[in-house]
């Protein structure tokens, strides 16, 4: 009897150790996972952040109509082409007399951003009246100073700084900073523009609205086909054989890699139906045929979610099997419906390879005013700014990844809203 209830504990004791450990390996799989994306996320907001704010230089220009070629009542065409580039250096020279070398003013003109002949060319444009007047403006300064004022270096120790800037551009900076005339503000650079060669004047602008367009293609799309597939597919088709090998097929597809989508793009809408490339219209129909498999399953599942009494009480009352669902499964199900097109667009959002297969991958500077027009995204401009070699575009590219995770964020979480708002339970 002894030995029976021996057995028993020493059983009960190795069960008891073994729930323990797997409990203990589930909690330490989770806080190493919490531990990863916590570093991940430290690691993308410590670099990107700097990215927010940007380096000006004050300048006070000289707007001669002599030295900007141009003539004392110049027309548009004058001031489009007037030298603006020329006045800035001016501008330069004048803040610094003792620079006389020819490669010391070279030096020197590169502490200013080329962005600066456009800042200069907006304020004259928008009032020609300052043309013959001395301008007090705050132009972007170039990258490398820019990134000097960021890490907050002591500029009055060149030998302490790690950077490509020669110790005479230092010591001018030097001078700038100690006379108020360089400043960090925020940078609202990153929002206005689109990409550039030049980091300072680098901005996401035209990959937002390439992104907002590309969605808005996949939604106009993908939801009514899938709804209405999924409409199919659960309140009306028969069971036989195919309409199982239908759901066999849209199960497999949800699986497929999204390559696969961007070759078939590729091949049929740009190479056979000869649609624009690199268009968001292109994008949106191949992100769309990509989202129909999750849009499809997620909303089968919100229709079977709804009680079969619902039915039977609409068809009681003597409503038609169509009815039935446009006027009481429907919109019972919507929430979960709508959960689901969010977490697909959002998948959509964050993709790569297909647009990439499209020709998505452009150097796009203005910014798309419809579908048909050239354009890039979001993730692909995260991609481009990763493979560019100057130091400045990793803050840049860090920025956007934050940017693109505060929207999957945000549609996600709208997801969740919409369904603890609306859901039904049963």
């Amino acid at each position: 009897m002894n030995t029976t209830t021996d057995k028993v504990r020493a059983s009960l004791k190795k069960r008891y150790a073994a729930e323990k450990r797997f409990r203990f390996y589930g909690v330490f799989a989770i806080a190493a996972s919490i531990g990863f994306l916590f570093i991940l996320l430290v690691s993308i907001v410590s670099k990107g952040w700097p990215a927010f704010t940007q380096t000006f230089v004050k300048l006070d220009v000289e707007l001669s109509s002599q030295t900007l070629g141009i003539t004392d009542a110049p027309t548009a065409s004058e001031l489009r082409s007037a030298n603006y580039g020329g006045v800035v250096k001016q501008s330069m020279r004048n803040r610094f007399p003792d620079v006389s070398s020819r490669g010391d003013k070279k030096a020197l003109y590169q502490l200013i951003s080329t962005g600066a002949e456009y800042e200069l060319y907006d304020r004259v444009a928008a009032d020609p009246g300052l043309i013959g007047s001395t301008l007090s403006l705050w132009v972007p300064a170039d990258d490398e100073l820019g990134a000097l004022i960021k890490s907050k270096a002591d500029l009055s120790d060149p030998d302490s700084i790690s950077t490509r800037m020669s110790d005479k551009q230092i010591g001018w900076a030097n001078r700038l900073q100690s006379t108020g005339e360089l400043e960090l503000r925020f940078n609202s650079t990153f929002f206005k523009n689109g990409d550039s060669r030049e980091p300072e004047l680098a901005g996401i602008r035209a990959a937002l609205m390439g992104s907002a367009f590309t969605l808005l293609i996949t939604f106009t799309l993908s939801f009514p086909i899938a709804v209405a597939a999924a409409i199919y597919l659960e309140e009306f088709a028969p069971q036989n054989r195919w309409t199982d090998l239908v759901e066999v097929n849209i199960n497999n597809l949800a699986a497929v890699p999204s390559i696969v989508f961007g070759l078939l793009g590729l091949a049929v809408f740009i190479n056979f139906f000869h649609l624009p490339r690199s268009a968001p219209v292109v994008g949106g129909i191949v992100l769309s045929l990509m989202t129909l498999p999750t849009i499809i399953i997620s909303s089968r599942a919100a229709l079977k979610a709804v009680p079969p009494s619902i039915r039977e009480a609409a068809r009681g009352l003597g409503a038609s099997p169509l009815q039935v669902v446009t006027h009481h499964v429907l919109p019972l199900a919507m929430p979960g419906i709508l959960t689901g097109t969010i977490i697909g667009l959002a998948q959509a959002l964050g993709e790569t390879a297909p647009l990439l297969m499209i020709g998505m991958v452009a150097f796009i500077v203005d910014i798309p005013e419809s579908v048909t027009d050239a354009a890039t995204v979001l993730p692909v401009q995260v991609f481009l700014w990763a493979d560019s070699p100057e130091r400045a575009f990793v803050e840049k590219t860090s920025a956007a990844i934050m940017v693109l995770l505060g929207f999957l964020i945000l549609m996600n979480a709208l997801a969740v809203f919409l369904r603890k708002r609306f859901e039904r339970r049963w």
